[in-house]
């Protein structure tokens, strides 16, 4: 890598760090080429990117950025994992490290809240974006469909009180 690729991958890391909403730090323990394919492709999925990248260049790419709070955990074979949503890429990587002893979580950053391997996999265990505004949606069209039986409920008694006399006068 010469010096004006090393300052592209400096500044498109840097440009990454100022967009995303977490940033988890992976240690690759011998993973097999079709493993990190693996890995990279569950990511995509949940919409979240996987990138392994010097320790220097990352640790220049964090400076100005709210995650400078990551340098400690930039040694050894580290590969970075971010995504906007702030669970996607924390719960793709913990999944994967599950299946995979080869794959160790070290730590993570949302934005200037440093998060140890716990703080991740507690990150991990809470629901996505997507499926907290699935949850409101059904929040808030449960009393809507509440309101539309109540408002129905006494149209259609009085609709059984009249067919009981017309069946009772007919009888």
């Amino acid at each position: 890598m010469d010096r004006s690729q090393k300052a592209d991958a400096v500044a498109q890391l840097n440009e990454v760090f100022n967009e995303v909403g977490v940033v988890v730090v992976t240690r690759n323990l011998g993973l097999s080429v079709a493993q990190s394919t693996e890995l990279r492709s569950k990511m995509r999925e949940a919409g979240a990117s996987y990138k392994v990248a010097k320790n220097r260049l990352a640790k220049l790419a964090l400076k100005d950025t709210d995650y400078v709070g990551l340098e400690e955990f930039l040694n050894g074979p580290t590969a970075l994992a971010w995504s906007e949503d702030p669970v996607a890429a924390a719960k793709a990587a913990v999944d994967f490290a599950k299946s995979n002893d080869k794959l160790e979580i070290v730590g993570g950053s949302m934005g200037t809240q440093v998060l140890d391997e716990a703080g991740v996999k507690a990150l991990a265990s809470m629901p996505s974006l997507d499926e907290l505004r699935g949850k409101i949606v059904g929040l808030i069209n449960a009393p809507a469909t509440k309101v539309a039986q109540v408002v129905n409920a006494p149209a259609a008694k009085l609709a059984r009180v009249f067919g009981a006399y017309g069946t009772k006068e007919a009888a």
